[in-house]
């Protein structure tokens, strides 16, 4: 499986590592995701979902079903 956030769909960037000598090498800069086992209240039920840190702050805040319906996700296909 990809290193896609399942909620917000954060992804890997493309940049640049500068050496001292301010030589540029391509580089990933991964999205920091995590496997959690998460509680859906509103349908009582444990999802296995793997999400960014961000939004895991944002879920904490919010609540895990309010946070996925803003953002346009159907937690029932994950």
């Amino acid at each position: 499986m990809s290193r896609v956030c399942q909620l917000t769909g954060t992804k890997a960037n493309n940049g640049m590592a500068v050496s001292h000598s301010h030589i540029r090498t391509k580089k990933l800069q991964q999205a920091n995701l995590q496997q959690r086992r998460l509680w859906w209240e509103e349908e009582k039920k444990w999802v296995n979902i793997k999400v960014s840190t961000r939004a895991l702050k944002t879920i904490q805040k919010k609540g895990l079903g309010k946070y996925a319906r803003s953002l346009g996700v159907d937690l029932n296909k994950i």
